[in-house]
């Protein structure tokens, strides 16, 4: 009698997070991810939270990671290297947001006096926490460079904002939703620091838009692969488990499909970053 021998083990399925999400319950969040994923995809799943924006285009491109949940630049320098944007994220029926500049409540500063103060940003390839306000500044004839004393990435929203509440930073600057929306700032710093938060800080500008955060998937990716997961981020917001995931982890209302170098538009702000 013959022995089928057994199958080999199917290797993890790859996803990454982006470090902005801070470090505060990320883990918990991840494992939910990944039990989510295993069940929809019907295999391994690994869920790890990248260093840097940096690292996490990087790994999409080497193939260290299977698919993201990537910030706009890295979406933009990754579909310009070949990698598929599968999905954008919705929020408020909306597909793009925009950067608010934003200083402690009574710092009594403007965009006109920025001299001499430090900046606390998120990530050099951060759209709403980098890009954006840098981009805006240099339109006002602001020189970030020349006018700040320092310029300290945090790694995440939380950080820099933090670090405007503590003192050590002057300015920071947080996503927010579209004019067209009627919501103010606030709504960005309330999803990182929690109700009320908005109070302790004040508005100093708000940039142009971009568009929202995707899931690009690397390369090496089989078709079958993708689509699955495609079809599972589409169909998260029909299911008490996939709204929670919407909410805690994407910080999305629904995934949309994500036209074709739909994030090319980015290059001008990077380029403006520079």
């Amino acid at each position: 009698m013959s022995v089928n021998p057994p199958s080999p083990a199917r290797s993890p399925f790859r996803f990454e997070l982006p470090p902005s999400l801070g470090s505060e319950g990320v883990r918990e969040r991840a494992d939910r991810l990944m039990s989510f994923l295993q069940g929809a995809l019907a295999r391994p799943v690994e869920v790890s939270v990248a260093a840097s924006y940096e690292v996490l285009a990087k790994d999409l491109l080497s193939g260290r990671a299977d698919a993201a949940w990537a910030p706009p630049f890295v979406c933009a320098r990754t579909e310009a290297m070949g990698v598929r944007v599968l999905v954008r994220g919705v929020r408020l029926g909306l597909s793009s947001y925009r950067s608010a500049l934003v200083c402690k409540v009574g710092a009594g500063l403007s965009v006109e006096r920025l001299k001499g103060l430090p900046a606390a940003w998120v990530d050099r390839d951060a759209v709403a926490g980098y890009l954006l306000p840098i981009a805006y500044l240099k339109s006002q004839g602001v020189e970030p460079a020349r006018t700040f004393s320092t310029q300290h990435f945090a790694g995440s929203y939380r950080g820099a904002l933090e670090a405007v509440l503590s003192g050590t930073a002057a300015v920071a600057s947080i996503f927010c939703p579209p004019a067209s929306t009627g919501l103010s700032f606030t709504a960005g710093i309330e999803k990182v620091l929690g109700p009320s938060a908005g109070d302790k800080f004040e508005l100093l500008a708000y940039t142009e838009e971009a568009p929202n955060d995707g899931v690009p998937v690397s390369m090496g990716v089989p078709s079958l692969v993708a689509g699955k997961l495609e079809e599972t981020l589409l169909g998260l917001q029909e299911t008490p488990e996939g709204q929670a995931l919407l909410s805690g982890v994407f910080s999305a209302d629904r995934f949309e499909p994500a036209p074709r170098m739909g994030y090319r538009a980015l290059y001008r702000v990077a380029l403006a970053s520079l």
